[in-house]
């Protein structure tokens, strides 16, 4: 009997590991790289992760672009209701959505730029936009995010990338190891609880019986 109990209070909990590759990664917020080679694709990060997981949420997302001969920045893509629209003509058939797919629940804004120019150097600007929907009101907040572009005829890459890409990893298998512990922990609480319930259930019901048996002796002395 508490093997089967103990299998299936485990149960849930293995249902639980086979469904976490299927759910959405952590999110972690990783600084997009700054060297893009002349001819190449080349990808602009940009991702802004909800804290709330749990709250329904929309977002937008709005580059610009700050060339190195500009004045000022201009509209270069939006991306709303799943949908992107390439702005700036420089761009036309060189722009590509690179975030969240399938969702108007977007973390990842991320954008692609094909056949890399010399005069794609310069700022381009991420405005993440969100709306967190409670079930009283809407709450909104936007960031922005600056990031400085130069593109080289070979990549040399800065040990500032790399230590951004090695922490984002770190930080996911650390994520990924805090929820075994979690599991582990809630099994073995679960089980001990199970164990002590049926302790106390067998407990009283030899109560239950020696009491009766008690009953029925007395009962034959009566008699």
């Amino acid at each position: 009997m508490s093997a089967v109990m103990e299998l299936l209070l485990l149960l849930p909990l293995v249902l639980l590991a086979l469904e976490a590759p299927l759910c959405h990664g952590a999110c972690v917020e990783v600084d997009s790289d700054t060297e893009a080679v002349i001819s190449d694709g080349f990808k602009l990060g940009c991702i802004y992760c909800k804290m709330r997981g749990e709250v329904d949420a929309t977002a937008t997302v709005k580059w610009s672009f700050k060339g190195s001969g500009d004045s000022d920045f201009s509209d270069l893509y939006i991306y709303e209701d799943a949908r992107g629209e390439i702005i700036d003509p420089r761009f036309y058939e060189r722009l590509a959505w690179n975030g969240s797919k399938h969702t108007t629940d977007l973390q990842d804004g991320s954008i692609y730029i094909l056949n890399v120019t010399y005069n794609d150097t310069g700022t381009y600007k991420c405005k993440f936009s969100r709306t967190l929907k409670y079930s009283n009101y809407d709450y909104e907040k936007t960031i922005e995010k600056n990031i400085t572009i130069n593109v080289v005829a070979r990549l040399t890459r800065g040990m500032a990338s790399i230590l951004s890409e090695v922490m984002m990893y770190v930080s996911i298998i650390g994520l990924q190891l805090w929820l075994l512990v979690e599991m582990i922990y809630c099994y073995r609480k679960i089980s001990a609880a199970g164990e002590e319930a049926l302790r106390e259930s067998a407990e009283e019901y030899l109560a239950i019986a020696s009491e009766s048996k008690d009953n029925c002796a007395g009962a034959q002395v009566a008699e």
